[in-house]
């Protein structure tokens, strides 16, 4: 008898729990907003080598100070000025059998302003910095393009949805589950060598194609199926 009643509560948990299974139908929605970049930020530095350490780092310095100098002349507020990196290393010569000393210090700038990168860059070259990491180029209405994005993602999967059931005669209903995947705008990051460019220089000549970077959102959304 025992027996008999534990395998018909079994058999109502499984009847009541298979008639709370929602039918449903999940799918990835993606939204992308392409844009022109109206802000860069600049990732640059100063290198500084020599055999004594406290002369490496104080020409360093001194190098750094001039370049902190110019961009202040340059009006750049220092909200936009941060130093990223300093660093002082002893390395060996095997070739000399002697140790030497590098200095470096890594600073970003960001411009606001597209139009003054090649005149910001051209004084900061005749400053004293001798490597650009990196150029990251962004936008001062990300959060909108964000925003437009994960609507557009959103629209997306609904479609789909929509398409997946349309296919088994079905339709879609309210969503039971949203889930944000991802928000970004990836980009390439070039390498430069300040060394490299030119001491001729000219403020006047375009180094900057700025191109478009593409927002991208990804959402996950779970709709109810319906016959």
């Amino acid at each position: 008898m025992k027996t008999i009643l534990i395998l018909a509560i079994t058999a109502m948990t499984t009847l009541a729990n298979a008639q709370q299974i929602q039918p449903s139908v999940s799918v990835t929605g993606e939204g992308k907003v392409i844009a022109v970049p109206d802000e860069v930020t600049i990732s640059l530095g100063v290198q500084t080598q020599g055999k004594v350490a406290e002369t490496v780092k104080s020409e360093n310095d001194t190098s750094v100070d001039k370049v902190l100098a110019f961009l202040m002349k340059m009006n750049i507020p220092q909200n936009q000025v941060q130093t990223e990196y300093v660093s002082l290393n002893k390395n060996y010569d095997y070739n000399t059998k002697t140790y030497n000393y590098n200095a470096s210090q890594t600073i970003s700038v960001k411009l606001k302003d597209l139009s003054r990168y090649d005149e910001v860059m051209s004084g900061l070259v005749a400053s004293g910095i001798n490597t650009i990491n990196g150029v990251d180029f962004g936008s001062s209405k990300m959060e909108t393009y964000e925003a437009e994005a994960r609507k557009k993602a959103v629209a997306d999967a609904k479609m789909k949805a929509q398409e997946y059931a349309g296919v088994l005669n079905q339709k879609i209903g309210k969503a039971l589950m949203i889930a944000e995947q991802s928000t970004n705008a990836p980009q390439p990051q070039p390498m430069y060598k300040a060394a490299m460019m030119s001491e001729s220089m000219d403020s006047s000549q375009r180094t900057l194609a700025p191109g478009e970077i593409t927002i991208t959102s990804k959402i996950q959304i779970s709709f109810e199926l319906l016959n």
